[in-house]
Protein backbone atom coordinates (compact mmCIF):
# COMPACT_ATOMS: atom_id res chain seq x y z
CA UNK A 1 0.00 0.00 0.00
CA UNK A 2 2.75 2.28 0.84
CA UNK A 3 4.35 1.59 -2.35
CA UNK A 4 1.12 2.92 -4.27
CA UNK A 5 1.08 6.04 -2.38
CA UNK A 6 4.85 6.77 -3.03
CA UNK A 7 3.92 6.14 -6.98
CA UNK A 8 1.10 8.56 -6.90
CA UNK A 9 2.74 11.56 -4.69
CA UNK A 10 5.80 11.74 -7.15
CA UNK A 11 5.18 13.83 -10.23
CA UNK A 12 6.89 12.89 -13.67
CA UNK A 13 5.40 15.26 -16.21
CA UNK A 14 6.84 18.26 -16.23
CA UNK A 15 4.29 21.30 -18.05
CA UNK A 16 6.52 24.51 -19.76
CA UNK A 17 4.96 27.41 -20.68
CA UNK A 18 6.26 30.33 -22.36
CA UNK A 19 5.51 33.62 -20.53
CA UNK A 20 7.00 36.90 -20.74
CA UNK A 21 9.48 38.45 -18.17
CA UNK A 22 6.63 40.70 -16.83
CA UNK A 23 4.63 37.68 -16.43
CA UNK A 24 7.28 35.45 -14.75
CA UNK A 25 7.02 38.25 -12.39
CA UNK A 26 3.81 38.67 -11.53
CA UNK A 27 3.63 35.12 -11.06
CA UNK A 28 5.84 34.67 -8.59
CA UNK A 29 4.62 37.89 -6.64
CA UNK A 30 1.55 36.07 -6.49
CA UNK A 31 3.31 32.76 -5.27
CA UNK A 32 5.20 34.32 -2.73
CA UNK A 33 1.98 36.34 -1.76
CA UNK A 34 -0.07 32.83 -1.19
CA UNK A 35 3.69 31.83 0.73
CA UNK A 36 3.90 28.88 -1.77
CA UNK A 37 6.94 27.75 -3.93
CA UNK A 38 5.73 29.05 -7.59
CA UNK A 39 5.41 25.40 -8.86
CA UNK A 40 2.95 24.37 -6.34
CA UNK A 41 1.60 27.89 -7.18
CA UNK A 42 1.16 26.85 -10.41
CA UNK A 43 0.21 23.10 -10.12
CA UNK A 44 -2.85 24.68 -7.31
CA UNK A 45 -4.42 27.37 -9.78
CA UNK A 46 -4.51 25.46 -12.60
CA UNK A 47 -6.39 22.76 -10.96
CA UNK A 48 -9.34 25.37 -10.05
CA UNK A 49 -7.88 26.15 -6.54
CA UNK A 50 -7.94 29.86 -5.61
CA UNK A 51 -4.72 31.24 -4.45
CA UNK A 52 -4.72 32.62 -0.69
CA UNK A 53 -2.74 35.84 0.09
CA UNK A 54 -1.09 35.59 3.63
CA UNK A 55 -2.19 39.31 3.15
CA UNK A 56 -6.14 37.31 4.16
CA UNK A 57 -3.89 36.35 7.30
CA UNK A 58 -3.58 40.21 7.82
CA UNK A 59 -7.20 41.24 7.42
CA UNK A 60 -8.29 38.26 9.86
CA UNK A 61 -5.66 40.24 12.43
CA UNK A 62 -7.64 43.58 11.54
CA UNK A 63 -10.90 42.15 11.82
CA UNK A 64 -9.70 41.05 15.60
CA UNK A 65 -8.82 44.27 16.57
CA UNK A 66 -11.57 45.67 15.18
CA UNK A 67 -13.13 43.45 17.07
CA UNK A 68 -11.73 43.93 20.39
CA UNK A 69 -12.44 47.85 19.81
CA UNK A 70 -16.75 46.36 19.69
CA UNK A 71 -16.41 45.11 22.66
CA UNK A 72 -14.52 47.74 24.77
CA UNK A 73 -16.96 50.42 23.28
CA UNK A 74 -19.95 47.65 23.98
CA UNK A 75 -18.44 47.62 27.69
CA UNK A 76 -18.78 51.45 28.18
CA UNK A 77 -21.87 51.01 27.09
CA UNK A 78 -23.34 48.34 28.98
CA UNK A 79 -21.50 50.50 32.10
CA UNK A 80 -23.76 53.52 31.26
CA UNK A 81 -26.94 51.09 30.76
CA UNK A 82 -26.48 49.80 34.42
CA UNK A 83 -26.01 53.68 35.67
CA UNK A 84 -22.45 52.79 36.76
CA UNK A 85 -21.02 55.08 38.90
CA UNK A 86 -17.68 55.55 36.34
CA UNK A 87 -20.09 56.20 33.80
CA UNK A 88 -22.25 59.20 35.94
CA UNK A 89 -20.73 61.86 34.40
CA UNK A 90 -21.00 60.63 30.91
CA UNK A 91 -23.67 63.16 29.12
CA UNK A 92 -26.04 61.93 25.86
CA UNK A 93 -23.57 63.42 23.45
CA UNK A 94 -21.10 61.40 24.58
CA UNK A 95 -23.50 58.11 24.97
CA UNK A 96 -24.74 58.86 21.31
CA UNK A 97 -20.89 59.42 20.23
CA UNK A 98 -20.64 55.82 21.94
CA UNK A 99 -23.01 54.46 19.41
CA UNK A 100 -22.23 56.51 16.50
CA UNK A 101 -18.11 55.06 17.16
CA UNK A 102 -19.65 51.28 17.21
CA UNK A 103 -22.17 52.17 13.96
CA UNK A 104 -18.67 52.88 12.13
CA UNK A 105 -16.43 50.24 13.75
CA UNK A 106 -19.18 47.82 12.78
CA UNK A 107 -19.22 49.00 8.87
CA UNK A 108 -15.21 49.05 8.94
CA UNK A 109 -15.51 45.19 9.98
CA UNK A 110 -18.42 44.46 7.76
CA UNK A 111 -16.28 46.12 4.87
CA UNK A 112 -12.83 44.30 5.51
CA UNK A 113 -14.73 41.02 5.76
CA UNK A 114 -16.28 41.29 2.35
CA UNK A 115 -12.64 42.38 1.20
CA UNK A 116 -11.78 38.97 2.26
CA UNK A 117 -14.73 37.24 1.57
CA UNK A 118 -16.21 38.01 -1.80
CA UNK A 119 -12.74 37.19 -4.78
CA UNK A 120 -12.01 39.97 -6.74
CA UNK A 121 -13.06 39.67 -10.61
Amino acid sequence: MKDKALKLTHRHKHLRVPVLPQEAEQIASNARAANLPIAVFLRNVGQGYQARSILDNRRVEELARINGDLGRLGGLLKLWLTNDVRTAAFSEATIRALLSKIASTQDQMQSIMREVLIPKK
